[in-house]
């Protein structure tokens, strides 16, 4: 498919697409569109930062007759990414005006409360606070026809499966459902066999594997010298638009003092103990260049629609694998190259060995130059790419 006049979307779609200065679709969107517009169920599986949400976005505004009740309810895993999908939303339904609301946590219940009373057309809502106002009685779902689910992935590792699973128990049987991630591990499956009706199966590129454009790459470094050595990164690196990620709400909060001292860095901070109306700011102001560094947790790790990150630092390796390949799919996006640098200590030893099993490659230990090192054995052992032993030469008889 070279252009979006190909899937058979919609006129008022296809001046939207026009409007927002989209040419060509990319590989989900080109293999999906067509399914989902033959109102089939699907899993996608696609790398981050390639289209998902216009993946499933287009062919619904295209196919969708408003009614008295909502007919599409979109599921996502945190409130940043259900506000992305909004926006994409109204984006994409410019010539095809629809009612949207917007559901999530860490704000109050009125204004939703009032939008559900206007009889939306769409929901977009993480999974507990749909929970909560189905348990209040503020919506039905019993006419939903076109049922998404958005990093499902994510949503199973926070512990979302058994409000999903009520959530797709009050939809009606007969609706199409769409299923869409990075990865697909095994409970999805399981999940999918129960929830979806013979989908198709849509596979774009590695599961496993961070985007082809982004280079990565550890940084070997003795646990108290952490700091020092990311500050030293930092001022070395030539960023236009750096995300540095911690484990720790503490560690994002000690990490953008240093940083905010920094003449070259205008950075800001992102984690869940931030009121929403400063993480929201905080994202703006990332988007708009207003900072060309934001630190976070993995609350922005997935999904955020941030385009232009060069690079990527992770404070830690991360503890679960699948996490690595999302951080550093901020950068290299949309075909986009981007760097991706982790700090590796030797307590973290196995996550890192752990990652290299997932990604299915060994990932380059690099020394930074003319840094004054404390000794860890790491240094010694990975400071250069690793590389196959050869085995020892046989001894002639």
């Amino acid at each position: 498919m070279s252009s979006f006049t190909d899937l058979n979307l919609s006129p008022p779609v296809l001046r939207a697409i026009e409007k927002a200065g989209y040419t060509e679709p990319t590989q989900i969107q080109a293999e999906a569109i067509p399914i989902a517009l033959e109102g089939r169920d699907i899993i996608g599986a696609s790398q981050t930062g390639t289209g998902k949400t216009a993946a499933f976005a287009l062919p619904v505004i295209s196919q969708m007759i408003p009614g008295e009740k909502p007919q599409c309810l979109i599921l996502e895993p945190t409130r940043e990414l259900a506000a992305q999908v909004e926006d994409q939303m109204r984006l994409f339904g410019f010539y095809r005006p629809m009612n949207v609301v917007l559901l999530h946590g860490g704000v109050g219940y009125g204004n939703q409360t009032d939008g559900l009373s206007r009889k939306p057309d769409v929901i977009i809502a993480t999974p507990g606070r749909l929970i909560d106002h189905l348990e209040q009685g503020n919506l039905d779902l019993s006419e939903i026809k076109y049922l998404i689910l958005d990093e499902v992935d994510r949503m199973l590792d926070m512990g979302f499966l058994p409000d999903v699973k009520k959530i797709v128990d009050r939809c009606p049987q007969e609706r199409q459902t769409l299923f869409f991630s990075a990865t697909m591990p095994g409970a999805i499956q399981t999940l999918a066999q129960w929830a979806l009706k013979e989908p198709a199966e849509i596979e774009c590129g590695g599961r496993r594997s961070p985007a082809e454009t982004v280079s990565h790459c550890f940084y070997p470094v003795a646990m108290d010298q952490r700091d020092e050595l990311i500050e030293e990164l930092v001022e070395r690196t030539d960023f236009q638009s750096l995300m540095i990620f911690t484990r720790t709400k503490k560690e994002a909060d000690s990490l953008y003092e240093r940083m905010k001292s920094k003449e070259k860095a205008k950075a800001t901070v992102l984690h869940s103990d931030i009121k929403q109306s400063d993480r929201t700011k905080a994202l703006a102001g990332f988007r708009s260049g207003e900072f060309n560094m934001i630190i976070a947790t993995d609350v922005a790790a997935r999904g955020l629609d941030v385009s232009g990150v060069t690079h990527v630092i992770n404070y830690r390796v991360p503890e679960n694998p699948e996490d690595y390949v999302h951080r550093i799919g901020r950068t290299g996006r949309a075909q986009q190259e981007g760097d991706a640098f982790t700090l590796l200590s030797a307590d973290e030893l196995d996550y890192a060995k752990s990652v290299e099993f997932y990604v299915g490659q060994k990932i380059e230990r690099k020394k930074l130059d003319n840094f004054d090192y404390t000794f860890t054995t790491l240094l010694q052992e990975n400071a250069k790419p690793l590389r196959a032993r050869r085995p020892p030469p046989k001894r002639r008889r």
